[in-house]
């Protein structure tokens, strides 16, 4: 098989961050679009020079193997995984539904359990690739109606941390990108009519800075990677 371009997976790829970032990359590279839902990702994919739609459910190991090995035999070992799937679910620890948190650890920490051990070994008898994880500001602390969705990101971090120590000796880099905005989104637009555009971090920027990361030069690395609009107060 003759590639013409690395591969980047992308996971969680919806109409913001998923879909900025799938143009950002298929410029250079082939990028695998996964989703749970078939519904978002053919139209992007048709748009795209070079892609291909994976429907996949990130909580279920089996998928996510088999995906990548699909992946893997029609072009090539991924070069970049991007974990950009996310669950959320809002509310005090009293609240929240004691089994929306445990779907949200499967969705953000398994997830990219999941993905990394499929992805990883191609990486390591290459000696490079990037795994980058997408994660906010509920990774590093524990606001109080964020019981059903803060204890999951915490986890990813310090599960791609933990990835990180074993695998950035073995020529991968490993990042977690904090995002600590309301992103650009129509959801968002409609829940926030009052604010000006400045106050969101526009999915464009945000696919450039990934890119970034996943080009650092080796004497360069990040791990910890944060990003904000300049009016964010924090």
């Amino acid at each position: 098989m003759t590639m013409t371009k690395p591969v980047c997976i992308i996971t969680g790829v919806g109409p913001g961050t998923g879909s900025a970032l799938a143009r950002r990359f298929s410029r250079d590279y082939h990028v695998a679009l996964l989703a749970r839902s078939e519904k978002r990702i053919p139209k992007l994919q048709a748009e795209l020079p070079d892609a291909s739609a994976h429907i996949c459910d990130v909580t279920q190991e089996k998928q996510v193997s088999e995906t990548v090995a699909k992946i893997t035999r029609d072009h090539g070992a991924p070069a970049i995984a991007i974990h950009n799937a996310v669950g959320g679910a809002f509310g005090n620890f009293l609240e929240v539904d004691p089994a929306a948190l445990e779907t949200n650890f499967k969705v953000n920490t398994m997830g990219l359990l999941y993905l990394a051990r499929a992805v990883a070994p191609a990486m390591i008898n290459a000696e490079s690739g990037a795994i980058v994880a997408t994660g906010n500001t509920s990774a590093y602390r524990g606001v109080e109606n964020y019981a059903g969705f803060a204890p999951s990101k915490a986890a990813e971090r310090i599960l791609a941390e933990s990835m990180a120590r074993h695998l950035g000796p073995k020529g991968v880099h490993v990042a977690f990108l904090m995002i600590d905005a309301v992103i650009n989104v129509p959801w968002a637009r409609k829940m926030f009519q009052d604010k000006p555009e400045e106050f969101f971090a526009q999915p464009t920027t945000i696919a450039d800075e990934i890119w970034h990361i996943c080009h650092q030069p080796r004497s360069a690395w990040s791990f910890n990677y944060e990003l904000r609009p300049y009016g964010e107060k924090w």
